[in-house]
């Protein structure tokens, strides 16, 4: 180990060391990442249906070729691979529908794949084949430091946006993909923690909007950007997050230290969470579920509600409890109270619900106007309980003509680890939903088996993204 890497951050030299050294996921990680990738490029070739992404997508200059580019997800465009790390990023986020890690920061793991896939194609393109089974164990690696960093490290309390760890985890799994060193991570890995983060105000009121869906294609792009110009010998900053003052934990940290909750494993892609039936903020998840139980009680009944009072917990009340109007789908995505009120109306949850025509619903509003959200002291504890990683709600309903209330609660949503088994079919389910209006039926098939069949892993990753263009 030379002077350089001797003296580089800790942090730095220890995610370097989790990429570079052979690793050996656990099975349980392996079988999970298979559903993650299933469920992402479902979430992704949904994302087609929407305008307001697919008008982001494509060459910066229009007409611009990379003949060797990589080839993104669902549209068959081959763009250069920071271009083509965003298009499969923005893609894989649009519809905040696929998988979530919750801890003292908030993040979705799977922010990592457009840029993983990016380079896995790239590489295939030009005759330095990747194969699934290396990218399913990208992915548990990424997931991992991603979702570690964010158990200890509360970013979103100083005003931090989470995508800052969709760059550093991407950029560190990236450099490896590339054949990097770990001298190559570290340097590469220091320019992340330089560039910052953006701020949060684009993902709370009275700014909520859509930059918050193309965040993640931003910072995950952004890390391919670092890592190439690191392969072409660009240095690195050894105390980039430690120096005192210029450092990233005193300049932007308030001179807290960042650090890792627990040693990087294989545990972060064993206990993610999957948006299983609803595109609803992970917070709210349990609401929506709790809502649509009780559905069938309000029928004709809903002139009758004097008050609704909703339960939750901390993390809920700071990140989608929100008053006052909603003016754009992502600001409804992100209201408990919204999504809770679509519910209980319709007793079900999509996508649709949050565009303008659904927002205008007055009974929706009426519903709204009448709920109070209140925290629940032990559920705010067992969501950081890592035992438990419960994410619980629960819903009150008081009615004016002297009926007897009604509640329901729930605490582990049907994403959850312990309840993986009755999740799965309907995972499968989702993406057969999800994809129904771009490949037809035996397209579906194929690529269900391709990722989900062990027998399939030694293909390389290109034939896996031809499968997902009509």
């Amino acid at each position: 180990m030379n002077h350089y890497q001797r003296h580089a951050d800790a942090l730095l030299q220890t995610i370097a060391d989790y990429v570079c050294q052979p690793f050996a996921p656990s099975e349980e990680a392996i079988a999970t990442a298979r559903l993650c990738l299933l469920d992402s490029l479902g979430c992704a070739i949904a994302a087609l249906d929407h305008p307001a992404c697919t008008r982001l997508l494509g060459p910066i200059l229009p007409g611009t070729k990379t003949p060797k580019g990589a080839r993104v997800i669902g549209t068959g465009e081959i763009l250069d691979p920071v271009k083509a790390t965003f298009d499969a990023t923005t893609l894989i986020r649009w519809l905040d529908y696929n998988d979530t890690w919750l801890a003292a920061e908030w993040a979705h793991p799977s922010d990592n794949l457009g840029a993983l896939l990016a380079i896995a194609d790239w590489r295939c393109r030009n005759d330095h084949p990747v194969t699934q089974r290396q990218l399913l164990i990208a992915m548990i690696q990424a997931y991992e430091i991603q979702g570690v960093l964010a158990l200890g490290n509360a970013f979103n309390r100083v005003g931090l946006d989470h995508v800052l760890l969709v760059k550093v985890a991407s950029c560190a799994i990236a450099m490896h993909m590339l054949g990097g060193d770990r001298n190559d991570v570290i340097n590469a890995l220091s320019h992340t923690w330089l560039d910052g983060t953006p701020l949060r105000v684009y993902r709370h009121a009275p700014n909520a909007g859509p930059r918050k869906s193309w965040a993640a294609g931003d910072a995950a792009s952004r890390a391919v950007w670092l890592v190439l110009l690191t392969r072409k010998g660009e240095l690195g900053y050894p105390t980039a997050i430690t120096t005192p003052t210029w450092g990233f934990q005193d300049a932007l940290f308030r001179g807290q230290a960042i650090t890792l909750a627990q040693p990087l494993t294989s545990y972060v892609m064993e206990h993610i969470l999957f948006k299983v039936a609803h595109p609803a903020e992970f917070h709210g998840q349990t609401a929506v579920e709790a809502a649509i139980q009780l559905h069938p009680q309000l029928i004709g009944r809903f002139d009758s509600i004097a008050s609704i009072e909703i339960s939750t917990t901390e993390a809920a009340m700071r990140i989608i409890v929100r008053d006052g109007p909603l003016t754009n789908p992502a600001a409804r995505d992100h209201c408990l109270q919204y999504m809770t009120a679509v519910a209980l109306l319709r007793g079900d949850l999509n996508a649709g619900d949050y565009e303008d025509d659904a927002g205008s619903d007055s009974r929706v509003e009426r519903l709204r106007a009448k709920m109070t959200v209140i925290e629940n002291p032990q559920w705010s504890r067992d969501y950081l309980d890592p035992q438990k990683r419960s994410i619980a709600n629960g819903i009150r309903i008081h009615f004016n003509d002297g009926s007897r209330e009604i509640t329901q609660a729930v605490e582990l949503p049907l994403g959850h680890r312990l309840r993986r088994t009755e999740a799965r079919p309907h995972l499968i389910d989702k993406f057969k939903a999800n994809t129904a209006q771009h490949l037809n039926p035996h397209q579906q098939q194929a690529l269900i088996r391709r990722i989900l069949d062990p027998d399939c892993d030694a293909a390389p990753v290109a034939e896996l993204v031809d499968l997902t263009i009509a």
